[in-house]
């Protein structure tokens, strides 16, 4: 089992939940996409946002962007270390986007956020065990 595995197995509705929450508490996508175009990786998120590949992120560009407090919150809720928390949005972070923008615009987002919490039958909670099957 990979680190993702071991961070989420058995997680999936408090990871999704958590997931959710971060990405509201971002002022959504478009709000995380803003925030990700001032730490000058506008172009990163815009790939996941997109219809081409995603481009990868790495857990300190997740640290600087999103920052401790909401990272440190999705740590808590998920019982792991911040260190873990953003190596696992690193992870699902750009697949997360990429869903919940299926038209490569950042309006289709809010209705689907507004349909969460995320558990298993959510979006953010299929993308999660889908992404762990891999």
């Amino acid at each position: 089992m990979g680190l993702l595995d071991n961070v989420m197995h058995g997680l999936g509705d408090d990871a999704a939940g958590g997931l959710a929450d971060l990405l509201k508490g971002q002022g959504g996508v478009q709000g995380l996409a803003d925030k990700f175009g001032q730490h000058g990786l506008g172009e990163v998120a815009a790939s996941w946002i997109g219809k081409g590949a995603n481009l990868n992120i790495t857990p300190e560009q997740i640290q600087s962007v999103i920052g401790h407090g909401p990272i440190a919150d999705l740590a808590a809720k998920l019982g792991v270390s911040p260190e873990q928390a953003s190596q696992t949005l690193a992870g699902l972070l750009p697949e997360a986007i990429d869903r919940l923008t299926p038209n490569g615009h950042t309006n289709d987002a809010g209705a689907l956020l507004d349909q969460l919490p995320g558990g298993q039958n959510g979006v953010l909670g299929g993308m999660i065990g889908g992404f762990l099957k891999r």
